[in-house]
């Protein structure tokens, strides 16, 4: 059974990124601090609102980190198909594009929460998968970069 983590617990590391606008959008992304080591490029798990989805972190074309939505599986997270979960959570909270959210770091480069400043979020703490399985996942499944 997975291990429940609060985000204030000492192996939890907690940035500020900036819930910003895509292009001349209104959808939303999250600018997230340009830290190869907290936030290396690839699929991962993002939780929003207590929900677990898939999102890609990439390199923006400013060179900073990047999500651009998050979605129901990892799949749709690489194709950006599907409902972006990222742009749901936003309007269900009210939270105004530019304002600032909270990114826990809970498993580099496999788990993260994003929240309000102030809001409270528990995480199930799952091991992320053995790398030499996640590799040979990402090679049936057409996806090379993480």
């Amino acid at each position: 059974m997975p291990e429940r983590v609060p985000h204030d617990h000492p192996s939890v590391e907690t940035v500020r990124a900036t819930l910003a606008r895509r292009g001349r959008s209104s959808r939303p992304r999250l600018a997230l601090p340009d830290d190869a080591d907290r936030f290396p490029t690839g699929t991962t798990r993002l939780v929003l609102g207590g929900e677990t989805h898939h999102a890609r972190i990439e390199s923006g074309l400013d060179g900073d980190r990047e999500i651009t939505g998050a979605y129901d599986n990892a799949r749709l997270a690489r194709d950006r198909d599907g409902t972006d979960r990222l742009d749901e959570w936003r309007s269900s909270a009210g939270i105004d594009l530019g304002r600032s959210v909270v990114v826990d770091v809970v498993e580099p480069g496999f788990l993260y929460g994003v929240r309000e400043p102030g809001e409270r979020a528990v995480y199930e703490a799952t091991e992320p998968p053995d790398e030499g399985l996640a590799a040979i996942a990402r090679d049936l499944d057409g996806d090379r970069d993480g």
